[in-house]
């Protein structure tokens, strides 16, 4: 890519709405695992579990779904009363179809594309606080995933 071409927007919005789209047409029921430490991610506490979190989102068990381009924002009820949530895309590790597994691994999000980028409006700042503010600076960052052939 010369330095000319316009850099492209992540693609990750459009393959989760694809997919969450794929696995309802297909009568199936979509949920997400996310990264539970994510500094903007906002959900209930008691639901992380080994620093992740599985979340429905199926239209029967949510209200309010906003797949956006940068964060993925419903209501749900946990322990029988109702929360809002708020995932940044970056913190989704995949989506799939609870009955059969199927659907996709995403790679983490590539550092030049969120950085700079705030909170979309009316996102709490934080959610989640596992107390974990250390820099793991191991090596340089990951710059994502690439293709595989899976058989």
């Amino acid at each position: 890519m010369s330095s000319d071409t316009p850099a492209m927007t992540s693609n990750r919005p459009y393959l989760i709405r694809a997919m969450y789209e794929w696995i309802g047409d297909n009568d199936m029921t979509p949920y997400l695992l996310v990264d539970a430490s994510h500094p903007q991610l906002h959900c209930p506490p008691q639901a992380v579990q080994d620093g992740r979190i599985v979340l429905n989102i199926a239209a029967r068990a949510v209200a309010q779904l906003e797949l956006g381009n940068e964060m993925i924002s419903f209501k749900a009820r946990f322990g029988g009363v109702s929360q809002d949530v708020f995932v940044p895309l970056a913190a989704v590790q995949a989506i799939y179809a609870q009955e059969t597994g199927q659907g996709m691994m995403l790679p983490e999000e590539d550092a030049s594309l969120e950085a700079g980028r705030a909170a979309p409006a009316g996102a709490p700042r934080s959610g989640v606080d596992d107390g974990d503010d250390d820099d793991d600076g191991g090596g340089p960052a990951r710059r994502g995933g690439h293709l595989r052939v899976v058989k």
